[in-house]
């Protein structure tokens, strides 16, 4: 199979979205398909307005059409709906190339965030855009839900995964922080408003907090709490050491359509606190047993009350964790991406 994926996120980036389609791709090649990415590093780019650190492609409808033209996927894969989806979307329209869709990223609720308008304004644009996908490919069943209320029935699962060469248990611990006050509160993720970050930031759980990430709002929130430690982004075994380091990572987002970090934190061990919301709720399950109570124990808390789900978790055996998170495979992941590319070409 010839797969074009087109996605305006990609490397140098550090998100959820770049990992995914990074490990995607890397297991496709290894069954043997030819992947072709459009992503940014091929065009003319600019900084995106209010997020230096990531560069937007300028104009690339005909950059786009051109390297469509000579790959010749069977089928296209839109990972986003900024200039590059749009450009590789009206593409395979004109060509009568299928195309299937992700929603990786609740844009209606960025938006809002961003501009202080209701998401009610965004959703005519994503169902415009992902209205002629063959299938619109999601993380988890509440985005399902969510998506065929808006219009979008037509979703496949595509899950997320973890690499456990990587994200285990055993390994180092970040040695500096064994001078810091217990428990170590730990959030990992773009330090951007809408994170959710001040929720974190206000916690009275006592401790030390430490955030590792970066992004457009790291001086604005190093200035408003100089208690919090504020160490920037990490990866590889830098990232593997934190999450063993620490007693609980803290997941404060409101907004996100997973929450990748999770399930890497969950890899090693460590458990997890966040809110009863589409993400984390799909992930833990709304007791902390996984989706479906597949656990005996929990290994995380979820409430309302975000100290209220860091006191649950901290409670919460390692070993517990970490039996959830051996569930999560990108090899399985990859499965449900192929799965759902066949299906859409054999409509």
């Amino acid at each position: 199979m010839r797969i074009a994926i087109a996605s305006d996120a990609w490397v140098p980036q550090v998100n959820g979205v770049v990992r995914t389609l990074c490990a995607t791709v890397d297991a496709l090649r290894r069954r043997g398909a030819a992947v072709e990415m459009i992503t940014p590093d091929r065009f003319a780019t600019m900084p995106m307005p209010f997020y230096r650190q990531i560069r937007v492609a300028l104009a690339p409808r005909a950059t786009a059409r051109r390297l469509l033209d000579g790959f010749a996927p069977d089928i296209v894969h839109i990972a986003t709906e900024g200039p590059i989806g749009w450009a590789a979307r009206g593409w395979c329209r004109s060509r009568g190339v299928p195309f299937t869709s992700a929603y990786h990223t609740r844009f209606p609720e960025y938006l809002a965030v961003r501009t202080g308008l209701s998401p009610r304004w965004f959703w005519p644009v994503l169902r415009r855009f992902h209205g002629a996908s063959r299938a619109v490919m999601v993380a988890t069943p509440t985005l399902e839900a969510e998506l065929a209320a808006e219009g979008l029935p037509h979703t496949r699962r595509w899950s997320r995964g973890i690499d456990p060469d990587q994200f285990h248990p055993d390994g180092p611990r970040r040695a500096e922080w064994d001078a810091l006050p217990r428990p170590i509160l730990l959030n990992v993720g773009r330090v951007a408003p809408e994170k959710n970050l001040d929720a974190f930031c206000r916690l009275s759980t006592p401790g030390t907090k430490v955030v590792v990430g970066d992004g457009p709002a790291l001086a604005e929130m190093r200035r408003r709490y100089p208690d919090v430690h504020f160490i920037g982004a990490l990866s590889g075994q830098a990232l593997a050491s934190a999450y063993r380091g620490a007693d609980v990572l803290v997941f404060p987002s409101l907004t996100d359509t997973f929450g990748l970090v999770i399930i890497e934190a969950l890899a090693c061990g460590l458990p997890v606190a966040a809110y009863r919301v589409a993400g984390p709720i799909d992930i833990l399950g709304p007791d902390g047993r996984g989706e479906g109570g597949i656990l005996p124990r929990a290994a995380g808390a979820l409430d309302d009350d975000l100290d209220a789900a860091v006191a649950r978790a901290l409670r919460v055996a390692r070993a517990d964790a970490l039996a959830l998170g051996r569930r999560y495979s990108w090899e399985a992941a990859t499965d449900q991406f192929l799965n759902a590319l066949e299906g859409a070409l054999a409509r």
